[in-house]
């Protein structure tokens, strides 16, 4: 699975941005029937809104990759797409990690099969900026996005949502309240953690999580390192990435994940008739990132797609699967926020600590030979 659910950043500042509501061009399709959408930075330049929905109509398809359907609810996400504007949606390795995106961009360069769009976290965005690997491109509500400035002013990539990481476990093994709890024999090969931290960003932040609870810091994570060491020794933990079927079977009954994902997940248990809870001993996050690839084989679909979700109608479709959308802090205060969202996450958001692309950078060096050490590998 990868990381995909906060950086640095205020909320103070991201409420003093202009309220005005940004309009929809009114360019017609046919200004832009000979537009190199390849090109474009905005939608104004390719014949406004209507222009782009032409030729992403012509294109005909989308490729998307590592989104899982129940992850920020990208599945009501993909099917809203595909209901309004009629084009079909190749889906690629859904449970792949944010590396395992561009890579799968680099290996199908060229061809049809290559993804049009990312959803990346936080390191593996800022690893690729200024590599040739993104198309810059602001969508009409690029502004209103909370640490899009901070994260990259291009507009190569765009902070989409956020989340914090979480332990969600079955309520059939107790209550855990602190993290000495997991090394108890009750939770012997059932600890999983949400990827490979070498390459997802959720996995990356569960350690990051669990050193933070054991009083380290962004610098040094040989506290987590020291301690998923122990569960290993246990036979607690467990090298199988958990998806929504080994959770689903029993398979995963603990996994170090992200809240919005875990919380979907407390939701569909409780539809069963089961318990499933959320211990959370560091409140650690990151933004996930979205972007649009500089060889995109559907290049106007691919800005379309932006446009979908990091506008409105994608902000209340994240909100309802529990990740906070980076425009809802402007949704909330113009008054524009759905309730169904504000049901879902809230009216406020804490905004978790997150490590910085070089701590993250540093910690993957360190775990390059510590973390196989410590645990295997999958």
């Amino acid at each position: 699975m990868k990381l995909r659910k906060l950086t640095t950043g205020s909320i103070a500042a991201a409420l003093a941005v202009a309220l005005a509501v940004p309009a929809l061009s009114t360019s017609s399709a046919s200004a832009a029937s000979k537009t190199d959408y390849s090109k474009i930075t905005n939608a104004s330049q390719g014949g406004g809104m209507a222009g782009l929905v032409a030729a992403c109509k012509k294109e005909g398809q989308l490729n998307v990759i590592a989104l899982p359907h129940y992850w920020a609810n990208y599945g009501d996400m993909i099917e809203g797409f595909k209901k309004t504007y009629g084009v079909k949606v190749d889906e690629a390795n859904p449970e792949g990690s944010s590396q395992e995106e561009i890579d799968a961009a680099v290996t199908n360069k060229g061809t049809n099969r290559s993804p049009d769009v990312f959803d990346i976290g936080l390191a593996v965005a800022v690893k690729y900026l200024n590599t040739g690997t993104f198309a810059p491109y602001k969508t009409k509500t690029w502004q209103y996005l909370q640490f899009a400035q901070s994260i990259d002013p291009s507009g190569q990539v765009s902070p989409n949502y956020t989340g914090t990481m979480t332990i969600g476990y079955s309520g059939e093994l107790g209550t855990i309240t602190k993290l000495d709890d997991l090394l108890d024999p009750k939770f012997k090969g059932k600890i999983a953690l949400n990827g490979d931290p070498l390459g997802s960003s959720a996995a990356m932040n569960g350690i990051f999580m669990i050193n933070k609870a054991l009083g380290g810091t962004f610098d040094d994570v040989t506290k987590g390192v020291e301690f998923f060491a122990k569960l290993k020794k246990a036979g607690n933990f467990i090298n199988v990435n958990p998806t929504e079927a080994t959770i689903a079977s029993g398979q995963t009954p603990v996994v170090i994940d992200n809240g919005y994902i875990q919380a979907g997940v407390v939701k569909k248990m409780a539809a069963a008739g089961k318990v499933w809870k959320m211990f959370t001993p560091a409140a650690v996050g990151s933004t996930y990132n979205s972007a649009v690839s500089a060889w995109a084989p559907h290049p106007a679909c691919a800005r379309l797609w932006m446009e979908y979700t990091l506008g409105e109608t994608g902000a209340t479709i994240w909100a309802t699967g529990g990740a906070t959308p980076t425009l809802w802090v402007w949704l909330l205060k113009t008054g524009r926020a759905s309730a169904a969202g504000k049901a879902s996450i809230g009216v406020s958001k804490v905004v978790a600590e997150k490590a910085s692309a070089d701590q993250t950078a540093k910690a993957r060096a360190y775990l390059k030979t510590a973390w196989p050490a410590a645990v295997g590998t999958n």
